[in-house]
């Protein structure tokens, strides 16, 4: 399926059933279905899919696809309340799913992953979770709450694409989670304002209140100096996450090192543009220029042919 024919925009899911999914969940258009989600709302898919081998890149989609269809229930729906029902419905396909009776054909997908891969519900849930907390929970008294967020809404996923390759070693999966929690707090200190008219404040209080910063100063344009010092400080606690997970990629299944070393590579960049911005991301959203991910990207590539060749020799 051409990505032309692909959801165009992220606001309805509903609108991607009737448009794409099949009436008797046919699991070839099932899987055919997360290929066309990840290529039109990931614009990365494309690359990281070139970074690892084959066999991996329809799970990888549609892990995408479960991830986003539950970040669309719940951030398009009409409230609170209402998102929660259709998460809550959602992690009940979950359930089916690994029980062997899919309901959904994302999880019709799913479940040819889970059952390929051997794959245990415990991430995909917390990822649930943490959609859910979204619904509730919108300040963070501490770093060591806003971890425990992390730790359901972003440290999944990297658990989810270790076990793809089989590994479940306890010191590879602490320096998933530190790459995958940096990750997830450098895209909080890029997005403050775009969560903070959502009704969310990712940044600890006690950190605000240390540098004497109160959430209205968070609409102030330019940011005052006391929330560009309190950036600092956010921007170097993601990069301690990374410094933490930094042996990951050469110590990962080799299938998998491209990619991490890529998505490393382009939190610390994420990170650097915030630095360059003078940590002000209050006036402008600082980004990865394009001819930064294309270095990023061909690094990666680089690598990934070398691994390949590497492993037929």
């Amino acid at each position: 399926m051409s990505t032309s024919s692909a959801p165009a925009a992220r606001r309805d899911p509903a609108a991607w059933d009737l448009a794409l999914l099949p009436p008797d969940a046919d699991p070839v258009a099932a899987r055919r279905f997360c290929r066309a989600v990840a290529a039109a709302h990931y614009e990365n898919f494309t690359v990281a899919t070139m970074l690892v081998p084959r066999r991996l890149r329809q799970h990888l989609a549609t892990i995408y696809t479960f991830a986003r269809w539950a970040d669309d229930l719940a951030d398009e729906a009409t409230s609170p309340a209402a998102a929660t029902a259709a998460l809550a419905d959602w992690r009940g396909g979950l359930e089916a799913c690994f029980a062997g009776r899919p309901r959904h054909p994302v999880y019709v997908a799913l479940a040819e992953t889970v059952r390929e891969r051997g794959l245990t519900i415990e991430p995909f849930a917390d990822l649930l979770d943490a959609f859910q907390q979204d619904q509730v929970k919108t300040r963070y008294a501490t770093r060591a709450e806003l971890l425990d967020y992390c730790r359901r809404s972003a440290d999944p996923v990297g658990r989810i694409v270790l076990a793809l390759e089989g590994c479940r070693d306890a010191e590879l999966v602490r320096m998933s989670d530190s790459i995958c929690t940096g990750l997830q707090l450098v895209n909080f200190w890029q997005d403050i304002t775009r969560d903070r008219l959502a009704g969310r404040i990712y940044l600890p209080e006690d950190d605000m209140a240390r540098h004497g910063v109160d959430e209205a100063m968070l609409a102030e344009m330019p940011a005052e100096s006391a929330v560009r010092s309190l950036l600092e400080d956010e921007v170097a606690w993601a990069r301690e996450c990374f410094a933490a997970g930094a042996r990951l990629p050469a110590v990962a299944p080799s299938a998998l090192r491209p990619a991490i070393t890529m998505f490393l590579a382009g939190g610390l960049a994420v990170a650097n543009a915030i630095e360059a911005a003078g940590y002000d991301t209050l006036s402008r959203r600082p980004t990865v220029g394009r001819l930064t991910k294309l270095r990023l990207a061909g690094r990666a590539l680089v690598a990934a042919v070398a691994a390949r060749l590497g492993g037929r020799s």
